[in-house]
């Protein structure tokens, strides 16, 4: 049987912006496995800044990346709590459709990691030469 131990956001450099000199970022959501195998839920979220590379905080970066995977704001005829159950089982029905069986309650009680991807960091070491880089 599969288990499900933790969620982890992958951020990244976002390739699609039009400003390489300012802070944009790529948010991908997954379910890892006790196996160390993980599965995709969310692949179309990140975020932009006005920030310049050499402005920018590692842990800045982490929180906006956990924010932008959501949950999601409430619509104007929401509660909070209504957007965030909506979330919940939006994301349990992505992983029922990889054969994964989860209930939203579940989901919502795992672990929530955030890591930089191998390029992200190299572009924020890039940006700060004066100070030996940075590591996350």
């Amino acid at each position: 049987m599969r288990r499900a131990i933790s969620l982890v956001t992958i951020a990244d450099l976002d390739y699609n912006s039009s400003d390489k000199n300012r802070v944009s970022v790529s948010a991908r959501l997954s379910l890892l496995l006790e196996s160390g195998n993980s599965l995709l839920l969310l692949d179309d979220r990140g975020f932009s800044t006005t920030q310049r590379w050499s402005e920018a905080a590692v842990d800045e970066i982490k929180a906006d990346a956990l924010s932008v995977v959501g949950p999601d704001d409430a619509l104007e005829d929401q509660s909070d709590d209504e957007a965030a159950e909506e979330y919940w089982e939006y994301l349990s029905e992505i992983l029922e459709r990889q054969d994964f069986d989860i209930e939203p309650a579940g989901l919502r009680e795992l672990p929530h990691e955030v890591r930089l991807s191998q390029r992200l960091i190299k572009r924020l070491n890039a940006a700060t030469p004066q100070q030996g880089g940075r590591t996350p």
